[in-house]
């Protein structure tokens, strides 16, 4: 259930109220009875910081934080240039190229 603030308009008392969503906003004043006591627009009780999951979120037992996970590793070289290109080699089929499909 959500807190809202609440301040009576009349003798000033602030006030914050745990209450249902579906529940209709209060209006009598708790202290003067006056029939003044306002809702307030209050900020959030919390804030969304950074960009998305840590790997150390919601994960149980020992888990490595992202800060200290190991570096990525460097990519392969080229292969050497005496390599055949891909579209040289021939199509591997389930007939084995035994068949005149390829």
């Amino acid at each position: 259930m959500p807190i809202y603030a609440y301040k009576c308009e009349s003798c000033g008392v602030a006030k914050d109220v745990l209450q249902k969503m579906s529940e209709p906003p209060l209006t009598d004043c708790p202290a003067c009875g006056a029939a003044a006591f306002r809702k307030q627009l209050t900020a959030a009780g919390f804030q969304l910081k950074g960009s998305g999951w840590y790997a150390t979120d919601f994960k149980g037992g020992s888990a490595t934080p992202a800060a200290n996970a190991p570096a990525p590793t460097e990519a392969k070289p080229a292969e050497s240039a005496s390599a055949e290109p891909a579209a040289a080699k021939p199509a591997t089929t389930g007939c084995g190229g035994s068949c005149s499909c390829h």
